[in-house]
């Protein structure tokens, strides 16, 4: 069996810099590294370092970078944009350190959003969007709105939109950056059972030793080059 079948996100030699010719800040610097299938992974490293640049570019979020970066066998490297984001709506679910919801949108909306704008139908959604509402604690909650829930539920919704679509890749950027630590170990346990029970390979960006704690595997990076 070909190993590399079971790398799902695989990073060669990626190069990133910022700015213009005389004025060039490098923030990767030559970067290689991979995920396996159903894995937990949490890549660390100091403020400046460069890991959410890195998900950044792995998410297809930013696209000027050199080097090769290939996601369930496909190299998004080369995709146009319109496949990308096809791509991105078919196997990537996003968390970020904001919960990005709609305001004026109930919570079931919220989790519905992405699939809607897909162009599915709320009905044909019923069944998993209950599943998702229970295995996040949020079937309660389903009707209230961003503003009557504390932070922790929040981010809470924004993993259920994530998840809805049943993603083969998340990618979290410091989820629980904005939470106290109670609310952060929910979050951090909602990550492992989807990574256990719905086999959802996580990449989270985190600094924070505890979060990492919850993944199999940790991936350091410093100044722009994993250690």
């Amino acid at each position: 069996m070909d190993m590399n079948n079971n790398k799902i996100i695989e990073v060669k030699n990626v190069n990133k810099a910022f700015g213009k010719k005389d004025n060039i800040t490098k923030v990767l610097n030559d970067a290689s590294f991979y995920v396996e299938k159903g894995e937990f992974v949490s890549l660390m490293g100091a403020s400046g370092s460069g890991k959410s640049t890195l998900l950044y570019l792995i998410g297809g979020l930013d696209r000027e970078f050199e080097g090769a970066i290939t996601l369930a066998g496909e190299d998004i490297t080369k995709m146009k944009e319109s496949k990308l984001s096809k791509f991105r709506l078919d196997k990537i679910g996003f968390v970020f350190q904001f919960y990005n919801l709609v305001q004026n949108l109930n919570v079931e909306d919220n989790i519905l959003l992405p699939l809607t704008v897909k162009g599915k139908k709320k009905s044909e959604l019923k069944k998993e969007l209950e599943e998702i509402l229970k295995l996040t604690g949020l079937t309660e909650k389903r009707k209230a709105m961003p503003s009557q829930l504390s932070g922790g539920q929040q981010q809470r919704v924004a993993i259920a939109r994530a998840v809805l679509g049943n993603p083969e890749i998340i990618l979290a950027d410091e989820a629980t950056g904005n939470l106290d630590s109670v609310a952060g170990n929910e979050i951090m346990e909602l990550f492992k059972r989807l990574n256990e029970e719905k086999g959802i390979t996580i990449l989270q960006v985190t600094h924070s030793e505890s979060c990492a704690a919850y993944s199999n595997r940790i991936v350091r990076i410093e100044n722009g080059h994993i250690a």
